[in-house]
């Protein structure tokens, strides 16, 4: 028998009456209502209620705190007053015996369990306290089984597990790498892995061929809502003989079989609906559209090439119709103006309404003319009651900030459709794009096969030519993102001095796939779906941090272990570093 407890305390009921128990827990509540006391002891697993009415246990109860550890034996008995909310309800323990095992002081930095606001930063730094809520709790329980879920998946495919370096080397894959200096070799250094992406490409030549790992990714980037800072997990997987026809199927299969084992929402199922990059761009302004939003983005530049009014004068114009959106208020149109001032860095935000007549009135109404207003009518599918918001600035410029401002029209006019998770791939993305310095750089990922192969990238203009790459987008977030890889060291070479790297360069950088290319390499592809964003969206919370146990704030600051920090100096000495500090620090 266990020395703690022969039961959960979330699992007795009428068929354990008269049994004599011995529970351990959590004491969430104390009610002393004088002859007798009554605790509310959980644990994982639920909630018991203890009668305690022995004089000698009362006054032991009254000096124990809430959220001390303790065990109770005593017997199980019928409850006066059931309580249908939970599980134990129609049964109490009538203590006999109770043994505090571990004590908690008297004053908590917050209550645990209750609907009571807890700054986020006070949580963080507390997280084992905040672990025990309800709610968090059963997010991490929520995480483990859908791991689970997804190795028996990926087994059940034909996949097998295969763990990567941590300690690697630096690669250019779109942001800071964390560095780890060598104590071996002075002036040296590892990098975190920003994904497995050299090592699964190099199983692929060693003949496996099937790979899947949950892999931890390490990326030094700024946090977000949806970001974990420092590391993250995904799904990585790649499939020797290859397509990205491929790769789609797992996913399509893996993906919905996966969410609607732990929802009840509807689920799209595969085939997911494709957008190519470009469409993606003119219709949401975004790569990761939210699918569950109604509207749609579209370019009028050509409607107002002989308008008089001087905001819409040499630019882009991109409109949003936001059906039966006149019976909006003023207030209502100059809040979504202020948004797009302030929030999505508009110069302004112009707006009409349509009324019943399709007379044109508010905003800009004077700069339609009855030419333009037909237009509209004709080729933009704007009807009576209609509302337009138009936004004109250069192309790029236009096309993000009218995507801010659909998602924002969406939230505030509760459009988005609820209770569904939407799918579709994002295809077609650009080989390369230009940096802010004006080179020519990877859009993408820098290992993926160009559509068209080395013909493309000798012939081609570089910002024309396309990649077989592709995102996975669920409800507004990118959730897995996958190419088909080069395999081809004459096609890497050429992709990489589009780029500005010279063919030494690459046998210096990315000298394991280039000289592993030379030896008859299969052609390859595969994807990572991430796993934190993946159960972040099955459990319905908006922030990222909520489905992670030991998450890091706003500021990459783990503030329960209070790193990153300062390190002795011989610490420092081993590895060959000496830090200097600016005058500014």
């Amino acid at each position: 028998m266990n020395e703690y407890r022969t039961h959960n305390c979330g699992e007795l009921n009428e068929k354990n009456l008269g049994k004599e128990v011995k529970l351990s827990g959590w004491v969430q509540k104390i009610r002393n209502l004088g002859g007798m006391i009554f605790i509310d002891l959980r644990d994982q697993y639920g909630i018991t209620q203890i009668v305690v009415s022995n004089e000698d246990l009362q006054n032991k109860v009254k000096e124990i705190t809430t959220e001390s550890s303790i065990c109770v034996t005593g017997k199980v008995v019928e409850r006066a007053s059931k309580n249908a909310k939970i599980s134990t309800g129609n049964i109490e323990i009538e203590a006999c015996k109770i043994e505090v095992l571990g004590e908690c002081k008297n004053i908590l930095p917050f209550e645990v369990n209750t609907n009571q606001e807890v700054r986020e930063d006070l949580r963080l730094e507390y997280r084992f306290l905040d672990l025990r809520n309800e709610k968090l709790h059963n997010n991490i329980l929520l995480r483990s089984k859908i791991l689970k879920t997804l190795r028996d998946k990926m087994d059940e495919l034909g996949f097998c597990e295969i763990q990567t370096p941590i300690l690697a080397n630096s690669s250019p894959e779109g942001a800071r790498d964390y560095l780890v200096p060598s104590r071996l070799h002075p002036g040296e250094f590892y990098a975190l892995p920003q994904a497995p992406q050299q090592f699964k490409q190099l199983l692929m030549v060693s003949g496996f061929d099937k790979y899947y790992q949950i892999a931890p990714c390490f990326r030094d980037e700024d946090p977000r809502a949806d970001r974990a800072p420092g590391e993250f997990y995904q799904l990585d997987f790649e499939m020797a003989y290859s397509t990205q026809e491929d790769v789609f199927k797992v996913i399509e299969e893996i993906v919905p079989y996966t969410f609607k084992k732990f929802t009840n929402w509807k689920v799209d199922e595969g085939e997911f609906i494709r957008i190519p990059y470009k469409e993606a761009m003119e219709k949401y302004g975004i790569d990761k559209p939210d699918l569950r939003n109604p509207l749609i983005i579209q370019d009028v530049t050509l409607c107002f090439a002989n308008s008089e009014f001087k905001a819409f004068e040499g630019k882009t114009i991109k409109a949003i119709v936001v059906p039966n959106g006149a019976e909006q208020g003023r207030k209502f149109f100059d809040k979504i103006t202020d948004f797009a001032v302030e929030e999505a860095g508009a110069k302004g935000l112009a707006w009409v309404k349509i009324d019943e007549q399709l007379n044109v009135q508010g905003g800009i109404a004077k700069f339609i003319t009855d030419e333009i207003k037909q237009t509209l009518i004709k080729d933009y599918n704007v009807k009576a009651n209609d509302s337009i918001f138009f936004i004109a600035d250069e192309f790029a410029t236009a096309q993000k900030i009218a995507g801010l401002v659909r998602i924002e029209l969406g939230k505030r006019l509760e459009l988005i459709e609820k209770n569904v998770y939407k799918f579709c791939w994002i295809v077609d993305f650009p080989m390369y794009e230009l940096s802010d310095e004006g080179k020519i750089d990877f859009c993408h990922n820098p290992f993926s096969m160009p559509q068209g192969g080395l013909e493309a990238l000798e012939k081609m203009n570089p910002l024309d030519i396309l990649a077989y790459q592709y995102d996975l987008v669920c409800n507004g977030y990118e959730m897995a993102s996958g190419a088909v890889r080069n395999h081809n060291p004459k096609i890497m070479v050429k992709a990489f001095e589009i780029a500005g790297y010279e063919e030494e360069e690459i046998k210096n950088r990315f000298g394991a796939l280039y000289n592993a290319f030379q030896y008859g390499t299969p052609p390859h592809a595969g994807a990572a779906p991430g796993v934190d964003r993946m159960v972040m969206l099955i459990a319905n919370s908006q922030n990222i941090r909520e489905i992670i146990a030991f998450p890091k704030n706003k500021k990459a600051r783990d503030l329960l272990m209070r790193a990153p920090s300062q390190v002795a100096p011989e610490q420092l000495k081993d590895v060959h570093i000496n830090i200097e500090m600016s005058k500014n620090q």
